[in-house]
């Protein structure tokens, strides 16, 4: 067993999804997999960066869920619901699961059924210490559960549509009341987030024993078709009939001529503030209890978010409102400084003004720099390495970047000269270790590589391209991956730059 990953300061992880881990299931989940990359971590010195849990809608993001609280129901590990007695291996063998790449469309299919199956076993079965555990569970997370079991009730009586185009005495939560009909799916609804939170913090424990902390991803957006949106209302920016009045997004630059439209609702942080950030804080409290460290997706956002009218057909059109400012970060602060460890990281890449940089330095949260952003042979920038202070964590790239094998295939020419010059290469892959060397080198306390670097991967095995939908989230790490001269040159590479344990 490795030491308390406290004691270091300088840290070192690698950044994987958990939807990316091998499974026979069609995608990762908290079982053997995931402790079989425990292991490895362990054994290479690393912590562990994923990707937000929430259960995924349309398009697959798990930065558009149905829930900021609720854990997936697909990283639920179907074994281990078989050791419990749950589920019968030939009930899940029967299925088809795919092959590679994660298949949402099957998993959308055949999940369901299965955890139906399971639940309904559960109910079955005289378990007076499981029930007991089911029942505080639901106590204990009733702040936020019971919306979620009552909404993800009325979206399957609705056929999955969109609580927007529910009924009015639907749509309008205080007017909903729990009918008879509804108990039973509100209850299984809660089983399966039970089944989930059991199985997560089981692995969370098991990562502790290993001393691999691992860093949670909060998006800063939540869906509109969400439990949130649809229960809390008050708080966001929404028209009489709960339809938004203006959206969130990213304005024109030089990557993208029409900017990003990314469709949430926005925030109303005068409201927010009425009740002194409670569900904010609420949603920060989960976090940090799943997770040793949270990363806070669009760090900038809370210091002036660029809102989009509802219905443009793009982001050209917009303008940056004052977002709530050091109020809110003190508040977050206060939490994220448990026993004096800072356990949030602000993710403040884009756009960023003086008053930006000088919020992020008041706030005390180390941010981000990524390597693939520090040769833009146009303009100097802040991420290359001799410009790092020790205060912020290094990457060389990120879950919307293609990997750096890619990178270097795909950029600029005169980018990518411009990294072989700095580094002294010439061959692309040798180039990757060069970016992986450098983040491992330098001064900042945490570096993070995502796995694909690790594998020098070319660009098929991008997680995400912004912007687009269809073939994202689906890249899956290959069962053989794992091998000991990887591990070997892994943890080599991580004592000799003093970031093991």
């Amino acid at each position: 067993m490795k030491t308390d990953p406290t004691k270091n300061k300088r840290k070192a992880g690698v950044l994987l999804a958990v939807s990316s881990l091998p499974s026979p299931y069609g995608i990762g989940t908290f079982g053997k997999a995931a402790r079989d990359w425990l292991d490895f971590l362990e054994k290479t010195g690393q912590h562990w960066q994923i990707l937000p849990l929430g259960p995924t809608s349309w398009g697959d993001s798990p930065y558009m869920s149905f829930s900021a609280f609720a854990i997936n129901p697909y990283y639920i590990d179907l074994d281990i619901l078989c050791e419990r007695e749950l589920l019968k291996k030939a009930e899940i063998d029967a299925l088809e699961w795919g092959q590679g790449r994660v298949d949402y469309g099957l998993l959308f299919k055949n999940r369901g059924p299965l955890l139906r199956k399971a639940f309904s076993q559960f109910k079955g079965v005289d378990d007076s210490v499981s029930l007991k555990e089911f029942s505080k569970f639901r106590r204990e997370n009733a702040f936020w559960l019971d919306d979620y079991g009552l909404f993800m009730a009325l979206k399957q009586k609705n056929n999955g549509k969109s609580w927007l185009l529910w009924e009015e005495n639907e749509r309008f939560r205080e007017n909903v009341w729990v009918k008879e009909e509804l108990l039973e799916d509100i209850e299984y609804y809660s089983f399966v987030q039970w089944t989930a939170f059991t199985q997560w913090r089981a692995l969370k424990a098991y990562a502790a024993q290993k001393g691999v902390a691992i860093i949670g991803d909060m998006p800063i957006y939540v869906a509109m078709d969400s439990a949130d949106v649809w229960a809390n209302s008050s708080l966001f920016q929404l028209d009489e009939e709960r339809k938004p009045r203006a959206v969130a997004g990213c304005p024109p630059d030089a990557f993208s001529a029409k900017g990003q439209l990314w469709g949430n609702p926005l925030y109303d942080w005068d409201k927010m503030k009425e009740t002194r950030f409670a569900w904010w804080l609420d949603r920060m409290r989960e976090s940090l209890s799943l997770f040793d460290m949270v990363r806070i997706d669009h760090f900038r956002g809370l210091e002036r978010y660029y809102s989009i009218p509802a219905g443009a057909q793009d982001a050209s059109i917009g303008s940056w409102e004052k977002g709530p400012g050091m109020e809110f970060i003190s508040a977050l602060r206060v939490l994220g400084e448990g026993n004096g460890e800072k356990r949030i990281i602000a993710e403040d890449l884009g756009f960023l003004t003086g008053e930006v940089r000088a919020l992020l330095d008041a706030s005390g949260f180390p941010g981000m720099k990524v390597l693939q952003f520090a040769f833009d042979s146009r303009e100097a920038g802040c991420y290359m390495p001799y410009t790092y202070t020790r205060n912020c964590a290094v990457y060389t790239g990120t879950h919307d970047n293609t990997t750096t094998l890619g990178w270097f295939r795909t950029a600029r020419p005169e980018d990518v000269r411009l990294a072989k010059d700095y580094f002294g290469v010439e061959d692309e892959t040798a180039g990757v270790w060069a970016f992986i060397r450098a983040a491992l080198s330098s001064v900042a306390d945490l570096a993070v590589i995502p796995m694909q670097d690790y594998l020098c991967l070319d660009e098929s095995a991008r997680m995400n391209m912004p912007s687009t939908t269809g073939a994202n989230w689906r890249w899956r790490l290959p069962a053989n991956a794992l091998v000991d001269g990887l591990a070997q040159k892994i943890a080599r590479l991580t004592k000799i730059n003093g970031r093991w344990g």
